[in-house]
């Protein structure tokens, strides 16, 4: 189902978040900064309440805007929502999302450069391909095209030069948090 802002996690999704939380607890994250819709929010909750870094909300990091698809299942639809030439009704086009990611991601090197540690970003999958596709490199040898971003997975940035060194990696989930849930992904 393509999401509603206000979709809280599942059972799962919970598990997963603190499963995450678990992964970061002694990172030396100095802030989090989320995307302010409900799942996102709630896995960032979770990593503070693990690591104690304070938490604050980026509205650019939403989701790409799907309009009227929200609440309909993949399998109802009649157009692939992915489609690079697909505007979706009363949403997001591809060049607009993409705009935004490059509003977001020009908010993410601000609140880096003005937090002491570590900054961590809590967003979504889109958000994430948009980042590694367009605006960073990838790491050496790792076809970033073929990288799904599973829920709570981690990407790491480092930089400047800004540079993907892990991308997509899920190794703090196992068993039913690992299954694959569709192609939008906290």
């Amino acid at each position: 189902v393509i999401q509603w802002p206000d979709t809280p996690l599942s059972k799962r999704g919970v598990r997963q978040a603190a499963r995450l939380g678990e992964r970061l607890a002694n990172a030396s994250i100095g802030r989090i900064i989320a995307s302010d819709y409900a799942r996102a929010y709630s896995t960032a909750e979770a990593v503070a309440a693990a690591n104690g870094a304070p938490l604050e909300v980026v509205t650019s990091l939403r989701e790409r805007h799907f309009g009227d698809l929200r609440g309909k299942s993949y399998t109802d639809l009649t157009a692939d929502p992915h489609a690079q030439d697909y505007e979706p009704p009363g949403g997001e086009s591809w060049p607009v999302f993409h705009e935004r990611v490059d509003k977001a991601w020009a908010d993410i090197l601000e609140a880096q450069a003005n937090t002491e540690g570590d900054l961590a970003v809590v967003t979504h999958g889109l958000v994430l391909r948009s980042l590694v596709d367009r605006l960073v490199a990838p790491p050496e040898g790792v076809d970033v095209g073929a990288v799904v971003f599973r829920n709570t997975s981690l990407t790491r940035l480092e930089g400047p030069p800004w540079a993907a060194v892990l991308v997509g990696c899920a190794e703090h989930l196992d068993g039913d948090l690992l299954a694959e849930i569709g192609r939008a992904h906290v």
